[in-house]
């Protein structure tokens, strides 16, 4: 069974930074789809970025462009989402999520697997 565990979360001030790391077991890096969603109170869960399979690039959610890096270590099993210039409208439950499929990667629809969620709080 796949399994994703994600740490790193916390509670910064607006301005701070934060890195996520999600550890990921049973599954080969880079054979599908891999991304980070978020989830706030009161909202649907949303793509925060995700990586494509083959080339290793990755995308960004218009909000987190330019201040959010999703990448990987496959030697480490591991995917980091680095948060710079945290806003207050960044708090929420994030989550990884890789998946067996190499196409559609926006979609959470194509995920199979994912992680318990850290909570992330910005405070203004």
């Amino acid at each position: 069974q796949v399994q994703l565990v994600e740490s790193g979360g916390g509670s910064v001030q607006a301005g701070g930074s934060l890195r996520l790391s999600c550890a990921v077991s049973r599954y080969t890096m880079g054979s599908g789809c891999m991304g980070w969603f978020r989830q706030a109170p009161g909202k649907e869960r949303e793509r925060v970025a995700h990586i494509y399979p083959i080339s290793g690039a990755a995308s960004y959610a218009d909000s987190v462009k330019d201040r959010f890096t999703a990448s990987q270590d496959a030697t480490k099993n591991t995917l980091y989402l680095q948060m710079n210039s945290l806003k207050p409208e960044d708090t929420a439950i994030y989550y990884c999520a890789v998946g067996h499929t190499i196409y559609g990667c926006s979609a959470m629809s194509v995920y199979n697997y994912w992680g318990q969620g850290t909570q992330v709080t910005v405070s203004s």
